[in-house]
């Protein structure tokens, strides 16, 4: 099972970047990785993965623990055309206790259980046979005499008695078991029978296998006595005749254990067929395949909150963080390597990593760094930005040789423009909840070259925003609006205390009011908000 990199809800550039280039990293260390997102991309992204022609991550809703992560039985399933006594000898050989039915495009047809098999052999019809030519001479290790029809279809009987009392009784869908009595075999011959299994491996005069070819009879030579034909031959009916098609809980790969766990356990079976999209039958589960379950296996990148991160991540294995935020709230059973930077991008940790691991950065991985380093320090502008991330960009330039600026401003161009998102979408763009001095907060940030749209809408955002603030129950919802080239924000939002913003910012709230080199969330914004409540209380 690979191992699934991703960075924080609401992707931004650093985050997506990150995920993509350590799990390149990963790779070319031996490890199975696979590079996800939480979320839709932003157009900065789209516009960077295009740039340097890079694929697109996989999305995943979650990381809790699905079916298809569990050690399930895989059980090759046999046709409803094979016989009761293949099945049978298939569960004995595999000691199974129930086997899949499946039709030519491996979809579940039905299930047989040993049980299935007994309450056939004690309850059956002993004189119908439905089978073909293929399972009889199989089942009895027999040998054609005489191939006429492939499937068979008719009434068992045993010849134990004188010629003369049959004659006259025979008809076209009798199926005869005889020794080698010849007059019997002639008989049945002429009555047009469907099948004629002599037992004993005897020999027959030529002239009675002409015979049986020209009035179309089938024929079989069989090594086991009479008595051992007649006690097998109904076992040679198709499977299909016994399985269950009827009342079968079955679950899709794709469903959570959490959500089938309740009726595995409270039912009595013992199995449960999986299935795929198509129908098509993958295994068995058990109650025993749910006590220790295979949890995925993650590494986070950007974040390390729980309310940041993919919905089930308590139900995952994190192997592996790397991170420029505050730590949070996320532990685990284990040891495991975290490294957390006071830097303004987590693609300057990438970095350094491939420096440290002694791993060439490509031209498209590089590029995939630069973009996150410049998005999240809005090229060496913002305060969060250090001599690390100063010596990444000047590294990773000398491989990709860009004009620093005209990139960027490309960048942004391409990421700012609001035009066709929605006010839910702007707001959300990336959007983050905080605990401050034990209050709730929510802060979404929004970097833009088109401040008029913004403010052409600011009464739906605010509107927007109270409902947010309403719903969530925050002490504070905010949207900071950034101008790239003013190098400051603009603020809406919605308080139950205002005294707060006008602590925090030294300035009379209003709607929409701009503060001056105020660019970073992380930095500025909650250090800011965070003195302000310790003031307040």
């Amino acid at each position: 099972m690979s191992i699934l990199i991703f960075g924080h809800k609401n992707p931004d550039t650093d985050s997506v970047a990150s995920a993509i280039a350590f799990s390149y990293l990963k790779n070319q260390l031996g490890y199975d990785t696979i590079p996800c997102i939480l979320g839709n991309l932003n157009k900065e992204s789209k516009f960077v993965l295009g740039y340097f022609g890079v694929q697109l991550p996989s999305l995943i809703k979650n990381v809790k623990i699905q079916l298809k992560d569990l050690n399930y039985d895989k059980v090759e399933g046999i046709s409803p055309k094979a016989s009761i006594l293949h099945a049978y000898r298939q569960m004995e050989e595999k000691n199974l206790k129930t086997l899949p039915i499946v039709d030519e495009e491996e979809r579940l047809a039905g299930i047989v259980t040993m049980k299935d098999i007994a309450m056939g052999l004690i309850q059956g019809d002993f004189y119908h046979l439905d089978t073909s030519m293929e399972n009889i001479v199989r089942d009895l290790k027999g040998k054609i005499l005489v191939d006429g029809y492939q499937e068979i279809r008719g009434r068992i009987k045993v010849m134990a008695f004188y010629y003369e009392s049959i004659r006259g009784t025979l008809s076209k869908d009798d199926i005869i078991i005889v020794g080698d009595r010849y007059m019997i075999i002639e008989e049945a011959i002429e009555a047009g029978v469907k099948l004629i299994i002599v037992t004993g491996d005897k020999e027959l005069p030529a002239r009675y296998l002409h015979m049986a070819r020209a009035k179309n009879v089938n024929m079989i030579a069989v090594p086991t006595d009479t008595f051992t034909t007649s006690k097998l031959i109904n076992q040679c009916n198709f499977i299909s005749s016994i399985m269950k098609t009827q009342g079968i809980v079955q679950f899709h790969e794709e469903e959570y254990l959490e959500e089938v766990k309740d009726e595995m356990i409270h039912t009595t079976f013992r199995n449960f067929p999986v299935v795929d999209h198509g129908q098509r039958f993958l295994g068995f589960i058990g109650r025993r395949h749910i006590i220790n379950p295979r949890k995925k296996q993650v590494i986070l990148v950007d974040h390390n909150e729980y309310a940041q991160s993919a919905e089930g991540l308590g139900e995952a294995e994190i192997l592996e963080i790397v991170d420029h935020h505050k730590i949070g709230d996320i532990s685990t059973a284990m040891p495991i390597s975290f490294r957390n930077m006071p830097v303004g991008s987590t693609c300057t940790i990438i970095y350094h990593l491939f420096q440290e691991a002694r791993v060439e950065i490509p031209y498209e991985m590089a590029g995939l760094l630069i973009s996150g380093i410049i998005s999240d320090t809005l090229l060496l502008k913002s305060p969060t930005a250090t001599p690390w991330d100063k010596r990444a960009l000047e590294g990773l330039n000398q491989t990709l040789q860009l004009d620093l600026e005209v990139f960027s401003m490309e960048m942004f161009k391409a990421g700012t423009s609001l035009e066709g998102y929605s006010i839910e979408e702007v707001f959300y763009k990336d959007f983050k909840e905080f605990q401050l001095e034990g209050v709730k907060v929510g802060i979404g940030q929004v970097f833009t070259l088109d401040i008029e749209d913004v403010f052409h809408r600011r009464d739906q955002f605010i509107d927007f925003i109270q409902r947010v603030h309403q719903h969530n129950n925050y002490y504070l919802t905010l949207l900071m609006v950034t101008d790239i080239l003013k190098e400051g924000s603009y603020l809406l939002y919605q308080c139950a205390n205002l005294s707060l913003l006008a602590v925090a910012f030294d300035i009379e709230p209003q709607q929409g009011f701009f503060v001056q080199g105020i660019v970073s969330r992380k930095k500025q914004i909650l250090p800011k908000l965070a003195e302000a409540l310790r003031m307040l209380k």
